[in-house]
């Protein structure tokens, strides 16, 4: 498919959005919960809706920012922003910002002024709204587009994306945050274009994000996965053999990418950057022309494969390990190769000298090596779908690749945590055909791959193995389980609504049916 003329759809009902029953009736209750907490904000209804779901990553872990394919769906949690302009009468332009739950996400302000800084040091959730807020203002400015005016907007959030739990929520509040503010200023671009944009804008933030989660949540369509392409980016529809079903579990040990960005997900980053770089040079390229030219791992993947080709291999792995010692490599040791200090190899990017400050060492090779294999199981995923044979064979061969995958993100990338290794053994143990942590790592879900009609049995028998001793230790509520293991369907992605007034009462939320939803993969 190419998205390069795909605009974000908008709509004037829900049900393309969210089709009917069970879904469309919730979906009905959090709208009309929205309007009528707008109205009593800000005493007028929202101009218009915009959501983007999460998703949920079924293979290809910590290579997006590597320019490799990624492979995932996005899921029917989504965030929800309800937006309309200020008076222009009014003294005080600023953006007012406020949650449908109040009690655990305070409502903040900020100056109506794109050009503001982002406090890292003090993280608030309403960041990430702003953070879309300069992302569509900057990408106006680049583009040359005029008239496009400053003004102030009230805004009201809602998601049912898991925070934390590796299945992208702060993708998904930057993208509907930048959407609605698109729609708002009555501007409109294509779904690559924000895909582009809002991943460029995570900066603000301080995460150097890899593009999967924006385009994904731009781009997915209902009822299939995606393999998702990049420079530039585009996505490809990926139907999954029938017979099985992903389930979502979340480990409880919550994954703070922002936070934590400087020794976890950054500090990857710079690691396979800096293995790209003395990949580059050992095999032949001046370190200066490496140090300005090369910035992912992909860039040196054809030196790798022409290395490896004179061994007989078509395998970049080859040249890693050649090239490449086990053993942590200290500052010094990289200064010398190239005869250039770290920090003025990084002095444009201060995640990355925030990175430098931190970090004590740097595992190149095992880092390389997760990349490099990581990219091929992707491809062999989307072979296994695309070549066929019997539904079981496939489903299988699918399970092992994920198993494979997780064990590189766990021992190469050591992306992995006690509590997420607990997990994947439990899934593992009780019927799970592949399982493996999803997102970024270091806390969140493991998405697992099971046989359909195995659905209900396997959620049961983790709640026993897994969430039981967690409720008995009031950690998570009983009742809230179905927030933490469920099966969701290939959903639909983002888009604009304007309603007019079209929301419907609802009764109320649903219940547990909403949890479980089997589906064919």
């Amino acid at each position: 498919m190419d998205a390069g003329e795909d605009l974000v759809p908008i709509y004037s009902s829900l049900e393309p959005v969210y089709g009917d029953g069970a879904l469309l009736d919730e979906a009905q209750f959090r709208y009309q919960q929205l309007k009528s907490r707008f109205v009593e904000l800000y005493g007028a209804d929202p101009e218009l809706y915009a959501r983007a779901p999460g998703r949920v990553n079924l293979i290809g872990e910590h290579i997006d920012y590597e320019g490799y394919s990624v492979l995932p769906m996005a899921i029917r949690q989504d965030t929800i922003v309800a937006i309309g302009k200020r008076n222009p009468s009014q003294t005080a332009k600023e953006l007012r910002i406020a949650n449908i739950q109040p009690e655990k996400y305070n409502a903040c302000s900020f100056p109506a002024d794109p050009s503001q800084e982002i406090n890292l040091k003090k993280i608030v959730w309403a960041n990430y709204f702003l953070c879309g807020y300069k992302g569509l203002y900057e990408y106006v400015a680049a583009k040359g587009i005029d008239g496009v005016p400053y003004v102030g907007f009230d805004v009201l959030i809602d998601g049912t994306v898991p925070t934390g739990a590796g299945l992208s929520s702060s993708a998904a509040i930057v993208c509907s945050s930048a959407i609605a503010i698109m729609a708002a200023l009555g501007l409109n671009f294509s779904k690559a274009e924000v895909a582009e944009f809002t991943c460029a804008c995570e900066r603000h933030i301080g995460t150097q994000s890899g593009g999967m989660d924006q385009a994904i949540a731009l781009m997915a369509k209902i009822g299939f996965a995606n393999l998702i392409d990049f420079n530039p980016i585009r996505a490809s529809d990926v139907l999954l053999p029938r017979g099985g079903a992903f389930v979502i579990a979340n480990s409880l040990a919550e994954s703070c990418k922002a936070v934590t960005a400087a020794t976890n997900y950054n500090n990857r980053v710079v690691e396979c950057r800096l293995a790209a770089i003395l990949l580059a040079v050992k095999l032949g390229m001046p370190a200066q022309e490496a140090i300005k030219k090369v910035f992912t791992l992909s860039d040196v993947e054809g030196l790798c494969v022409s290395f490896s080709a004179s061994k007989g291999s078509s395998d970049p792995v080859v040249a890693v390990q050649e090239h490449l010692h086990e053993e942590p490599y200290m500052v010094e040791e990289i200064e010398e190769i190239l005869s250039e200090s770290l920090q003025s190899i990084m002095a444009h990017s201060e995640t990355s000298l925030a990175v430098l400050a931190a970090a004590k060492h740097f595992k190149l090779n095992q880092r390389a090596k997760h990349v490099y294999s990581e990219a091929r199981r992707v491809h062999l995923f989307q072979e296994a779908v695309q070549i066929g044979g019997s539904a079981d064979e496939v489903l299988l061969r699918l399970g092992d690749l994920m198993n494979e995958s997780h064990t590189s993100c766990s021992i190469l990338y050591e992306c992995s945590c006690p509590e997420l290794e607990e997990l994947v053994g439990v899934c593992r143990e009780n019927g799970a055909l592949g399982a493996r942590l999803t997102g970024a790592g270091w806390g969140g879900c493991v998405v697992a791959l099971v046989r359909e009609n195995a659905v209900p049995s396997f959620i049961l028998s983790l709640k026993e193995a897994f969430y039981q001793l967690r409720i008995e230790k009031g950690l998570i509520n009983r009742n809230d389980l179905g927030l933490y293991v469920f099966a969701s369907k290939p959903s639909g992605g983002a888009a604009i609504l304007k309603l007019h007034n079209s929301v419907e009462e609802s009764s109320g939320p649903l219940g547990d049916d909403l949890q479980e939803e089997n589906y064919h993969v």
